[in-house]
């Protein structure tokens, strides 16, 4: 039975490791989907044919969507192709050239948003992503032919608004890390030009993610970390994660070591730690007091 017909021209023939990839993919489940292919000047008619015996719904709606990402790649490859520069220069026009240079990049990760999903805004592409492609399938359903060239010039208006905000998002999640990185650098410039306070700070993190600080010797510092702050109250985990980042870049410890990693509720301060400390840092994980966190004994 013919599943569809694909018409393309010599411009997109980069297209068939694409639909021989969906052939490998259907054949590694014992269905066999074929190809037949015709050439008129510059036109390419691609049919694609499945076996009667193998036809359902199901097997329907799983070309569909092969079909569907085959598309949405070849509208994506379009887009950064013709539209993002102008978009981005348009747009962000205060951006300088290296800044839009790694956008662009970071943008055509986002727009094909594939893998693992680690952030909010990996949950903002892949929902938009998923969008444009049901948009795609439901074109595919009303049409037993797909003529590539068409498609874009017709389609490219729907799903642009779509695209253009995921690079919205990318351009957001782009600047946050500027700010963030910058923000990182002078903090780790203000630790390396003072005097350390503290020859070595240990900070251990208990099984319900609670601090104990303590010097070289085991003592308790955590008031002395604070007394040079301001007399700002804390509550809460958050506040105490703050406190505890202002205290050791008050103190600039020369050794940082932390004990109980694992057992951290807030992973940013870690990674905010190692990046303002850098080799100061040592994560300890088979001390005494390593073996008392991880026994539950109090300290």
């Amino acid at each position: 039975m013919l599943l569809l017909t694909v018409v393309y021209d010599n411009s997109k023939e980069d297209i068939i490791e694409q639909f021989n990839e969906m052939k490998k993919y259907f054949h590694d489940r014992n269905i066999i989907v074929g190809f037949s292919e015709s050439i008129d000047n510059n036109t390419h008619f691609l049919k694609i044919f499945c076996d009667d015996n193998a036809l359902n719904e199901r097997l329907i709606n799983i070309f569909n969507l092969y079909m569907a990402n085959i598309l949405y790649n070849v509208v994506v490859d379009e887009f950064y192709k013709k539209d993002m520069q102008s978009f981005l220069t348009d747009t962000y026009f205060f951006l300088k050239y290296d800044e839009i240079k790694d956008i662009k990049e970071l943008s055509v990760e986002a727009l094909k948003s594939e893998g693992e999903i680690l952030n909010e805004y990996m949950v903002y592409f892949r929902n938009r992503k998923n969008s444009m492609t049901q948009k795609i399938i439901e074109c595919l359903e009303d049409n037993k032919e797909i003529n590539i060239k068409g498609f874009i010039t017709f389609r490219m208006k729907e799903l642009k608004e779509d695209l253009e905000s995921i690079i919205d998002k990318v351009v957001e999640s782009y600047m946050v890390d500027k700010e963030y990185n910058e923000f990182i650098k002078l903090l780790k410039y203000f630790v390396e030009i003072q005097d350390s306070k503290i020859e070595k700070v240990n900070i251990i993190i208990k099984a319900d993610g609670t601090y104990v600080v303590q010097d070289g010797t085991g003592k308790d510092i955590m008031e002395v970390l604070f007394s040079e702050l301001s007399e700002a109250k804390y509550s809460g985990t958050v506040n105490m994660d703050d406190l505890l980042i202002s205290g050791l870049i008050t103190s600039a410890p020369s050794t940082l070591a932390i004990h109980g990693e694992e057992n951290c509720i807030n992973k940013e301060i870690i990674e905010t730690i190692k990046k303002v400390f850098g080799d100061r840092v040592v994560f300890c994980r088979s001390c005494d007091m390593c073996e008392k966190v991880k026994a539950g004994v109090k300290i």
